[in-house]
């Protein structure tokens, strides 16, 4: 007998390492909305690394949290025993910082646009983020990354439509 999908809870959260970084430090645990809060976190905390790390500093930041982050999705998925659970907001946090990162320097209207797209792209996942969505499915390392791809991609469909925004 499989056992039952477990929810999320502060408890569960504070349980493995894994779980705090894909549960976005507890902005996952948000009970409406979960994926909304965990960009939100993000651009809150994007708001307070920014003075202090530097573009360079951000895009290591990146990188290195693209690489946790998929360590953290993937066995979190797999000790909740859900695919792609959506308390798991440790993807829209990266993603959505990479859209600030590549649209810096902006102003907080133009973040807030940012902010309203990327949601967007995300919650209805429109052609390419379908796509991405279905493509890579399961537990393990590859559904660990699928967890993050459908976001990198909401991020690139975002930041095309800010660039042809810019272009015009």
């Amino acid at each position: 007998m499989e056992s039952a999908p477990r929810r999320p809870s502060v408890r569960f959260m504070l349980s493995h390492p894994a779980h705090f970084i894909a549960l976005g430090f507890g902005s996952g645990l948000s009970p409406v909305a979960p994926g909304t809060a965990g960009t939100l976190w993000a651009w809150l905390a994007w708001w307070l690394l920014q003075p202090l790390w530097g573009a360079a500093g951000l895009g290591l930041l990146i990188a290195v949290s693209l690489a946790l982050g998929w360590w953290a999705c993937t066995v979190t998925a797999s000790h909740m025993r859900v695919l792609d659970p959506g308390s798991i907001v440790w993807d829209e946090v990266v993603a959505f910082w990479i859209v600030l990162w590549l649209v810096t320097p902006a102003s907080f209207t133009a973040q807030l646009a940012a902010f309203l797209l990327f949601r967007l792209f995300d919650a209805v996942k429109p052609g390419p983020v379908a796509w991405a969505d279905g493509l890579f499915q399961g537990f393990g390392w590859r559904g660990g990354f699928g967890i993050l791809f459908d976001d990198l991609v909401a991020a690139f469909c975002t930041l095309l439509v800010i660039a042809a925004w810019r272009f015009w």
